[in-house]
């Protein structure tokens, strides 16, 4: 409800405590960071088994035969099942295209695939059990870059799809291709005043999310089952699982355990099915947890990348056109492959009006590890590339970078490469101009009074160095990310909000099926419940699927839609509420039919303050319950020729200053700032912001100087899946990230906000690159950087 435009007139929610702008505490915060939160690992139920799969030790082979006969031998052992056993004929399941096998189907397309699954009274003797079973492999080539795939004899992946892309694409290896072009790049390139080019390289990053993949299936008598599961999207779970089990979805009952941590590694199904499969199986209730081990091998990754780009400009510095080639290795099967193409060709030339552009993505069929949803979700690559090369452009220029991108920056009223119009605010100039406004960490940190302190320096505790041959660099980068499902899909969500009076109190019950992987969306959605309808206690129901689906919880979009659907909701619940009033009320004073009435403090009040009504006495004993879908704007597909479209609904940006200092003899790296400018249109629990920022950030900086899942190009097995190998940055290698918050509504969204979470990965990876080369003046065109790339030695 808006202002009646008198001075002191109140708003919905003004003045309710606890609503939105306000940083509430989570309600799951104490509890994790004390130890007491229940994961999904956590989960127990008594006369439960435990479930193990055995995983292919090859990356390509043909499966000649396997011999249980050993493992069901096992005392403790329930049951074994292969692809044979599998009760339906629907033995496939995909987020997009149904190309991956529950079990291995008679062939493996990369390490670490199931082949059979076990179910035992204990997890070492499930264990046990799987490792007697005997699989007997014909390896077959491997396919495993871009070349190979490619071949004209090149074995393929799936020979047989049939999928609504194969048409599209000129190689079945090919999962999809998307260019994007308008205007005349050749023509644009003869104009040129500077002209460069680049090759980059963007290695497999893992969501090294801390929660393993785990959960609990429970046989129901009516011949159901029960399932408790760490997830991102419960209804495509559901979607998925059922038609295997051969079960009508409302028998297939799902219930989202406590997750720890996601990034998109858990949008794809891991071991739902296998649970479920021997949980009706056995006839008893089933766990899986994985271990590290698995855990690599149970979950996609981030795609790796190659790319090829050229940039022009005049001499002033004005880009004349971009042209690029994206190559994505989607691994052994689809996962989310096609809107990963889609988000790099739409986003690939940045935040950036460019009027002549030649972009084109493609993802491949390969025998690596299969690569699906990250954070940045396709953009991350593309925006390692192009700042790197806005930098180079800089320097053929002789232009400062910063000021190279505010020349060449999109605002609102911009055009996309794709022919969007960006329609709310793009400040990409003013975020760079704040990000480079903010004060510098001061000079040699690591030198005081009482001498070095070695953790501030590269190599930290190892003692390397006292300073000696230590350079600072400073870089920047900016990036944008689309926000919500794009491309014609029909994004929403489904919020039920019941308002009741319980113990003379009103009290509201949210219930979504909205996965909270550690986002805070929890606490967002009592802060919007507050706002709406005036009340203090708010219970946020259980997640599951007895609620219509709230999408996953990816693409930044849990807050936009999820939170949109919780307010739309709760606008109809209180509509219901003032016209109850109106009906009993009404005749008792004449605000009841002339004034703006609000629910504020568990009353009805008008815009002026009076109050008119408890709620109490408005609700008596009958609760108003609403169960409501709420959808953002439509989007458009991509042309397959053009890459025209209005393919996003919303846009969210970026920009990042990384200071570096970097041991030049050892090629060691200390990050000692990455500070962000974002804007987030309207921040709806500050903190909670603030701390979504500085996360995206640190994923950023894994990428830029560690993690990277190292796949063997010969065999294509995986060669460091643990956390020994695989590193991640902890407290000692995370700089202090200091955040300026921009705050830009946009008219489109609920309460002008913006998706938050993902824009800040794409910008600090290349921002730190860029300060690298800055202390270095070497090229560094590959991600991550490690020491023997800055001393020579690689």
């Amino acid at each position: 409800m808006g202002t009646t435009g008198l001075p002191g007139a109140l708003t919905q929610g003004s003045r309710t405590r606890g609503g939105i702008g306000e940083s509430t505490l989570r309600p799951d915060g104490t509890l994790k960071v004390t130890g007491e939160f229940a994961y999904s690992s956590d989960m127990w139920h008594e006369d439960m088994l435990w479930g193990q799969i055995l995983r292919s030790t090859v990356a390509h082979a043909e499966i000649l035969s396997i011999d249980t006969a050993e493992a069901l031998a096992t005392p403790g052992v329930y049951a074994v099942m292969t692809y044979d056993d599998l009760p339906t004929e629907v033995r496939r399941y995909g987020l997009e295209y149904q190309d991956t096998p529950v079990l291995a189907d008679g062939r493996v397309r990369h390490h670490g695939e199931p082949v059979a699954i076990v179910a035992a009274d204990h997890p070492e003797t499930a264990r046990r059990a799987a490792a007697k079973i005997k699989v007997d492999y014909r390896e077959l080539p491997v396919v495993t870059d871009e070349l190979s795939a490619l071949a004209d004899d090149a074995p393929l992946l799936h020979p047989d799809r049939d999928d609504h892309h194969a048409r599209h694409v000129a190689h079945p290896n090919i999962v999809h291709r998307q260019p994007v072009v308008r205007g005349d790049a050749d023509a644009a390139a003869a104009r040129a005043d500077v002209i460069v080019t680049g090759d980059y390289v963007f290695g497999m990053q893992d969501q090294a999310f801390l929660g393993p993949e785990s959960g609990l299936a429970v046989p129901s008598e009516d011949g159901g089952v029960d399932l408790y599961v760490a997830t991102q999207w419960l209804h495509s779970d559901l979607r998925q699982i059922a038609p295997v089990l051969g079960l009508p979805e409302d028998k297939v009952r799902m219930t989202l355990s406590g997750v720890g941590g996601a990034f998109g590694g858990r949008e794809d199904l891991s071991m739902q099915i296998h649970a479920c499969l021997l949980a009706m199986r056995t006839g008893k209730p089933v766990k899986i947890v994985y271990n590290r081990f698995e855990s690599f091998f149970g979950h996609v990754h981030r795609h790796p990348a190659r790319l090829h780009y050229e940039h022009g400009a005049t001499r002033d510095g004005r880009l004349t056109h971009v042209r690029c080639r994206i190559v994505l290795d989607g691994g052994a099967y689809a996962s989310a492959s096609p809107a990963v193409v889609g988000n790099a060709a739409s986003l690939g030339i940045g935040p950036y009006v460019v009027d002549d552009v030649d972009v084109e993505a493609v993802a491949l069929y390969t025998n690596n590890p299969p690569c699906g949803a990250m954070r940045g979700f396709g953009a991350v690559q593309a925006c390692f590339a192009y700042e790197a090369q806005m930098d180079k452009l800089a320097r053929e220029l002789g232009m400062d970078p910063v000021e190279l991108r505010q020349l060449n920056a999109m605002e609102q009223g911009s055009l996309l490469p794709t022919g969007q119009v960006v329609d709310s605010p793009a400040p990409v100039a003013e975020l760079l101009r704040r990000v480079k406004a903010m004060p510098m960490p001061p000079e040699r940190q690591w030198e005081s009074t009482d001498g070095v302190d070695v953790r501030q320096l590269p190599g930290g505790l190892s003692n390397t160095t006292h300073g000696e041959g230590v350079v600072r660099g400073v870089g920047y980068a900016v990036g944008i990310k689309n926000v919500g499902f794009s491309e014609g899909f029909d994004d929403y969500s489904t919020a039920k909000v019941r308002l009741e009076v319980v113990a003379g109190e009103p009290v509201v019950t949210v219930h979504t099926a909205m996965a909270e992987v550690g986002q805070g969306g929890v606490t967002v959605h009592a802060q919007i419940a507050r706002t709406e309808l005036g009340v203090t206690q708010v219970t946020i129901h259980p997640a599951d699927t007895r609620v219509g689906s709230a999408g996953s919880t990816s693409a930044s979009r849990q807050t936009y839609m999820t939170g949109g659907a919780v307010r739309n909701s709760c606008e109809l619940v209180r509509d219901k509420v003032l016209e109850r009033g109106r009906r009993l009320f009404g005749t008792y004073h004449p605000a009841w039919a002339t004034a703006e009435l609000l629910l504020e403090g568990g009353k009805v009040v008008t815009d002026g303050g009076e109050v008119l009504a408890p709620l109490a006495d408005v609700l008596g004993d009958e609760a108003v319950e609403i169960e409501a879908e709420w959808r953002h704007r439509p989007t458009q597909a991509f042309d397959l020729e053009t890459g025209q479209g209005d393919g996003h609904v919303q846009y969210s940006f970026a920009a990042h200053r990384a200071v570096v200092e970097v041991d030049t003899e050892l090629g060691l790296v200390k990050v000692v700032e990455l500070a962000c400018a974002q804007d987030v249109g309207k921040a709806l629990n500050p903190l909670s912001v603030v701390g979504q920022i500085q996360g995206g950030t640190t994923q950023g900086l894994g990428v830029a100087v560690m993690e990277e899942i190292i796949v063997d190009p010969r065999t294509a097995k995986v060669r460091n899946p643990s956390f020994t190998d695989y590193l991640i940055p902890t407290i000692l290698d995370t700089p202090t990230i200091p955040v300026d918050v921009l705050e830009l509504a946009d008219h489109n969204a609920p309460y002008g906000l913006r998706g938050v979470g993902e824009a800040p990965t794409l910008s600090s990876t290349p921002a730190v690159l860029a300060a690298i080369r800055n202390a270095t003046g070497l090229e560094l065109n590959r991600t991550p950087v490690r020491p023997e790339h800055l001393t020579g030695t690689a």
